[in-house]
């Protein structure tokens, strides 16, 4: 069965059915069509230019073909979640040892990380068996798997392993962060910088309830995410498709607001 026909099956039945809601049936229909347009625009890249991330901070990453969630041409294209390019930018430039990637998914940062950072350890975890097996994958195909650790569920108790490290906690958990990332809970976090997505359309209030725990002891900064992308050299064949498809192309398939939290630690654990 093809992608198309599949798409079309699931248009069709869902179009098919009756709804109260017509405007919600249509959404859900512009983006069920926007995610096939987007997965034709990625396998055409993959085609065209292999699976090397094209430029950003992680520039040079034999990515994969597929992601394990989400979007993916955008990671090829190396401008996903491009507002916060700067501060990964930043983070490999810093003293950091580790990083602490909790919802790697299929590893885009935390082998991203181990590349770009030839003395760092990286620390992948994850829920999901297919992320962390692609995860593996992923370091093994980047030649760093002597430095990715990847293991399953972190607690707020874990963190206390590292309350010594000069460790960044990255993280990406669909909600979750709102019972991980608690200093009452775990006190070493008061002392480990801190970048985590806040996924305000799937939580409301999470931003602002993140921002009061760690104001006493962090610096914060909030990165908004307009959605707009910028490519800095993209590939001529790319600039020859429509101003839609070249949208679909960096479209990063939200839902809703999900800005991130960049929280330096105003004491730094003694290492």
């Amino acid at each position: 069965v093809t992608l198309s026909k599949t798409i079309t099956d699931q248009l069709v039945a869902s179009l098919s059915q009756q709804s109260d809601n017509p405007n919600a049936t249509l959404n859900n229909a512009l983006r069920l069509l926007s995610k096939w347009r987007s997965v034709l625009i990625q396998n055409t890249l993959v085609g065209q230019e292999g699976t090397k991330v094209l430029q950003g901070p992680l520039k040079g990453l034999d990515f994969i073909e597929r992601s394990a969630e989400g979007c993916h041409i955008a990671k090829l294209l190396g401008c996903y979640e491009q507002p916060l390019q700067p501060h990964i930018q930043n983070a490999l430039l810093g003293q950091y040892t580790k990083i602490i990637n909790i919802g790697c998914a299929e590893g885009y940062y935390a082998v991203g990380f181990a590349r770009a950072m030839p003395l760092l350890t990286s620390l992948a975890f994850d829920t999901d068996p297919n992320a962390k097996n692609a995860c593996r994958q992923l370091a093994e195909k980047n030649e760093v798997s002597d430095r990715v650790t990847i293991g399953g569920l972190f607690s707020p108790a874990d963190f206390a392993k590292y309350e010594n490290e000069s460790a960044l906690v990255f993280c990406d958990i669909e909600g979750a962060e709102e019972e991980l990332l608690d200093p009452d809970l775990a006190p070493a976090l008061r002392k480990l910088d801190i970048i985590v997505e806040s996924h305000e359309c799937l939580r409301k209030g999470i931003t602002q309830k993140l921002i009061s725990r760690f104001e006493a002891t962090h610096t914060i900064e909030i990165i908004e995410d307009n959605g707009s992308r910028q490519l800095d050299n993209p590939p001529a064949w790319f600039k020859k498709l429509s101003h839609l498809d070249q949208l679909l192309a960096t479209w990063e398939w939200r839902s809703g607001p999900t800005p991130w939290l960049v929280m330096s630690a105003n004491s730094k654990a003694a290492c």
